[in-house]
C-alpha cells in the first residue's frame, strides 16, 4: 500500500489509486460535492486515504446497480452514520436483524465458536474484535495472536492505556502482520459498552455484536446482559467489517487504509435455507441462555 504525502494526495494520485479519471472526479465534485477535498493555500486539491476508500465504495455500489447519485449518497451516508458504535451502525444498516437479550457467558460462547470456525476454515479473513476492557483482551491475547497469523489483518478495540502499543503501522507499511493491530477506545465512546467479533472472509463470513445494558454495576461478569445481533449473511458481514474499518480509521489515522483493503464488491445474500437455520439458532440460543441464567 502506497503511503500518503504529509499534505494529502493530489487529485492525479487519487485518480491513479481509484481508477477514476481526474476529469470525472472534478465532474463529481462540481455536480455532487463529492469527493470533498482540502484546499492548499494555492488552491490545489488534496485528499486522504479515506477519500480513496469512499470512492471505492461508490464504485462497488455502482456495480450492484445503483445510480451514481444514489451510490454517492449511500456511501457518504454510511461513513457519516458509523459514528463510534458498531452495534448502532448495524441496527441502522440492517434493520431486519433481530436483536436478542443474552448474558455475557452466552455471548462469549457464540464469539468463541465464530473464532474457532474462522481459525479452522476461513481463508484470508479480515478480523475485527471489540473487548471493552484491555484486561478482557489479555485473557484471549494468545488466541488472537494465533488467529492473526493466518488472517489478512486482525484489529482489536479496547480501552488500551496511553502507553505506545502495536497500533497503526507507519505510512507505507503493510497492515498485514503476525500480531493483531490495536485501537484505543476513547473513554466517552459507545464502543466502551460493546462486545463484537467480525470475520470477513469469502468462504466463512460471520459476525456477532453486543451492546451492554446500563445499570449492571455489581453484577457478576458472566451474568451481565447484552442486546446482541449476529449473522452469517455475507452482505451483513461486509457491512459490519466496513463499519469496523471506518471506526478504526477515525480512532487511529494510520488505519484509514483498512476500508480499501476489504474484499471488492458486495457479496450475494445468504440462501433461504441459511436464513431459516439462523432463525432456529436464535431460538436455541435464547432457550439455552435462559436455562444457564437460572
Amino acid at each position: 500500500m502506497a503511503s500518503e504525502p504529509p499534505d494529502g494526495l493530489p487529485i492525479g494520485e487519487l485518480a491513479r489509486r481509484t481508477g477514476v479519471p481526474v476529469a470525472t472526479l472534478r465532474a463529481w465534485e462540481d455536480r455532487y460535492g463529492f469527493p470533498r477535498p482540502q484546499r492548499l493555500a494555492g488552491g490545489h486539491r488534496r485528499y486522504g486515504q479515506a477519500d480513496a476508500a469512499l470512492i471505492g465504495e461508490v464504485l462497488r455500489l455502482r456495480e450492484s446497480g445503483l445510480s451514481l447519485q444514489a451510490a454517492i449518497g449511500q456511501a457518504a451516508g454510511r461513513a457519516a452514520e458509523a459514528g463510534l458504535s458498531v452495534f448502532a451502525g448495524l441496527r441502522r444498516r440492517r434493520p431486519g436483524l433481530v436483536p436478542q437479550e443474552l448474558s455475557k457467558a452466552t455471548l462469549l460462547a457464540i464469539t468463541r465458536a465464530m473464532e474457532d470456525e474462522c481459525c479452522a476454515r476461513a481463508e484470508q479473513a479480515t478480523l475485527f474484535a471489540g473487548f471493552q476492557r484491555e484486561r478482557f483482551y489479555r485473557q484471549s491475547q494468545q488466541r488472537w495472536e494465533e488467529l492473526a497469523r493466518t488472517a489478512r489483518v486482525a484489529v482489536i478495540f479496547a480501552d488500551f492505556g496511553e502507553s505506545p502499543s502495536p497500533g497503526a503501522p507507519p505510512d507505507g507499511a503493510s497492515l498485514n502482520g503476525a500480531s493483531p493491530l490495536t485501537v484505543r477506545i476513547p473513554p466517552d465512546a459507545p464502543l466502551r459498552r460493546e462486545w463484537f467479533m467480525v470475520c470477513a472472509a469469502p468462504d466463512h463470513p460471520g459476525f456477532v455484536a453486543g451492546w451492554e445494558f446500563p445499570g449492571q454495576r455489581g453484577v457478576p461478569d458472566a451474568r451481565r446482559r447484552f442486546e446482541v445481533l449476529w449473522s452469517v449473511d455475507p452482505p451483513a458481514v461486509w457491512d459490519a467489517a466496513l463499519i469496523c474499518a471506518q471506526i478504526a480509521g477515525m480512532l487511529s489515522p494510520g488505519l484509514d487504509r483498512l476500508a480499501a483493503e476489504l474484499p471488492d464488491g458486495t457479496p450475494p445474500p445468504a440462501s433461504a435455507d441459511l436464513q431459516r437455520a439462523t432463525g432456529l439458532f436464535n431460538r436455541m440460543a435464547s432457550y439455552l441462555d435462559k436455562r444457564n441464567d437460572r
